[in-house]
């Protein structure tokens, strides 16, 4: 059942799905790391179990948990959510669960990246990472479901697919030092090519302004549909964003995807700036790698929403966009539901929504 394959998913005819694809299941893990959660994770734990409650609402939610939080966490959780005990150093399941890829024959596998906490000894944000770098495998093992152990170091919040050939990534994340440096551009081309049957590489030069996971892109944009993204734009000349998204625009409309389309890119607007209050980065114990200090400037983006079943959960960031927000969804994504959750305390660890959630495609 469950076993590590030895060759690709390529030359097996898998391929990664969109986001928009039907799923079978979401997978969340518990915060309490107390370097980067502030209060030992218990404002962040809270509003984990709202980002579950809204997507059980169209999807199985599974949460994995430390043997410690495991009482805690089936307390503060509904009956529905799936609770099992499983290590891991932080709670980004977005980048050490797996990314799954399906064939035609209704069969799905699981590709295992390695981790390295977004840089290694370079500038990764902790040491050690190795009960993160496990959690793929394991998640394979639970789903029985076999598995690909992929050659290079990625997270899967660097990464969008279209689902039809076309994956969108930064450079600054992809070809930073900190994750594959002996590979060029091409040779990453094709792992990628070969682990989620990728066609076409659309390359953003940057991501979010400050963003500790050295630009992840979806911080800065999300696949809406095939041929067509959103993207977080910044109408302040002063504001560091400004030009980054002005990049990020023109990359998009410059390249066509691998289905030689036009892409379509809508804008939508930055929350904030955001920032880390004095309270805020009282609660969070010191640390070498994550800076948690008051005045440090939070990566808030819409864009970091995920997409689940006809369902949409996303961030609400900032009173002054929340609504605006919500009706850009609405008009995107007709017959959806629009579900918004207050997801500042995500914010102050270092992501949000997509972030903290890792789907499981439907076969």
């Amino acid at each position: 059942m469950s076993k590590r394959v030895n060759s690709t998913p390529f030359t097996d005819g898998f391929r990664m799905p969109g986001e928009h694809e039907p799923q079978d299941a979401v997978w969340m893990a518990w915060p309490e790391r107390c370097d980067n959660w502030r209060y030992g994770g218990k404002p962040a734990q809270a509003t984990f179990v709202e980002v579950a409650k809204a997507i059980s609402k169209t999807t199985p939610v599974t949460m994995t948990v430390s043997a410690q939080q495991f009482e805690n966490a089936r307390t503060m959780l509904p009956d529905n959510i799936r609770l099992v005990e499983m290590s891991s150093d932080d709670s980004w399941m977005r980048d050490i669960g797996p990314s799954y890829v399906i064939n035609s024959d209704g069969e799905r596998r699981g590709v295992d990246w390695h981790f390295n906490a977004w840089g290694g000894l370079v500038d990764g944000l902790y040491f050690p990472w190795d009960k993160d770098d496990a959690v793929a495998q394991k998640v394979c093992e639970m789903n029985q479901d076999a598995s690909y152990r992929a050659p290079i170091v990625l997270e899967g919040g660097s990464i969008h697919v279209d689902g039809e050939g076309t994956l969108y990534t930064t450079e600054e994340c992809l070809l930073h030092p900190s994750r594959n440096p002996d590979l060029s551009r091409e040779q990453l081309e094709q792992v990628l090519h070969d682990y989620l049957a990728v066609e076409k590489v659309i390359w953003i030069p940057s991501g979010l302004y400050n963003d500790e996971t050295n630009g992840h892109v979806d911080n800065l944009i999300h696949v809406v549909r095939p041929g067509e993204v959103v993207l977080t734009w910044c109408e302040d000349p002063q504001d560091p964003q400004y030009a980054l998204s002005r990049k990020a625009l023109d990359a998009l409309e410059t390249q066509t995807d691998a289905k030689g389309r036009q892409i379509k890119v809508h804008k939508i607007p930055m929350p904030g700036p955001l920032y880390i209050s004095e309270s805020e980065a009282n609660g969070v114990d010191a640390s070498d790698g994550m800076e948690r200090e008051a005045g440090e400037r939070l990566a808030g983006s819409y864009a970091n929403y995920l997409i689940t079943n006809d369902q949409i959960v996303y961030p609400l960031l900032d009173k002054n966009h929340d609504a605006e927000m919500e009706s850009i969804l609405n008009e995107l994504y007709p017959g959806y539901m629009v579900t918004g959750v207050d997801a500042r305390e995500i914010l102050l660890g270092g992501g949000n929504i997509h972030c903290i959630t890792q789907q499981v495609p439907a076969v």
